[in-house]
């Protein structure tokens, strides 16, 4: 299996670490010579091109931002439509719909995906979704050979959106929370970098929890509060601030930039 990687940054990177550990033949092209080569070199993968990697690969990973996927569409056109076999063109753009990808090079199979970083240590998670040229087969090679990237999940094309603001950017939300409960640690007077590996492990220990646990997130709460106790005090207070409010209010402005991006 020959799988491509146009972009080699922080998500392309990790994806194509993911891809490399079960046994696949890696090309990697990106602007970024240094970086593209210090991965290769990590990776024992092929140093190659846009061109190269749209004439020979099986999947093709798109890892661009919204706003330069259509021109580097406009470049690959011609050296897809010249392919007789096949291959599929993986989008992680976010907002752009599979179709439109699809479109802008004549006419492809397209996997939409959004991971987030945490595919980076193997525990991410990938939403994924694909146009009317996709095959069940296709599919089912591509989550085989993503699999130690961590979870994924097909959705429908009309909820990925929806999918990209929790999984794809709540990471970002999660490290805020993590640093100011490390914070707050450091205020009652811990040393920062145990009050930051404690704050670390603890939401990484809850959420392991929560997924292995029968229970909701209010019950998993409730067992941690214990009647005129000290967490139930500080619960109230999260509560009085909203902090439910903040967090919904994040994901539904993380939504509309979304859906922006996606018309641009």
């Amino acid at each position: 299996m020959k799988i491509g990687f146009i972009g080699c940054g922080n998500m392309g990177g990790a994806l194509a670490s993911a891809a490399a550990k079960q046994q696949n033949d890696i090309f990697l092209a990106d602007n970024d010579i240094e970086k593209r080569d210090a991965l290769a070199k990590k990776l024992s993968a092929n140093i190659s091109s846009n061109e190269e990697i749209c004439r020979e690969c099986d999947y093709i990973f798109l890892g661009v931002k919204p706003q330069v996927l259509f021109p580097l569409l406009a470049d690959i056109a011609p050296v897809l439509s010249e392919r007789e076999d096949r291959f599929v063109l993986v989008s992680m753009a976010a907002g752009v719909p599979s179709d439109r990808v699809s479109e802008a090079v004549g006419t492809a199979p397209v996997i939409r995906i959004m991971p987030n970083t945490p595919v980076a240590v193997g525990e991410g998670m990938i939403v994924y979704c694909g146009n009317g040229l996709v095959t069940e087969s296709d599919k089912t090679v591509f989550c085989e050979f993503m699999s130690a990237s961590g979870k994924l999940d097909e959705i429908k094309e009309e909820l990925i959106d929806a999918a990209t603001v929790v999984s794809g950017c709540g990471p970002a939300f999660v490290y805020m929370f993590i640093k100011a409960l490390a914070d707050g640690g450091a205020e009652c007077g811990l040393a920062d970098d145990k009050a930051l590996t404690f704050a670390a492990q603890t939401v990484f220990g809850s959420a392991l929890n929560l997924m292995q646990s029968d229970k909701t997130p209010r019950e998993l709460i409730d067992a941690v509060c214990s009647p005129g106790g000290s967490t139930i005090e500080g619960v109230r207070s999260l509560e009085d601030d909203d902090l439910s409010g903040i967090i919904s209010a994040a994901v539904a402005k993380s939504f509309k930039r979304t859906k922006e991006l996606g018309k641009q």
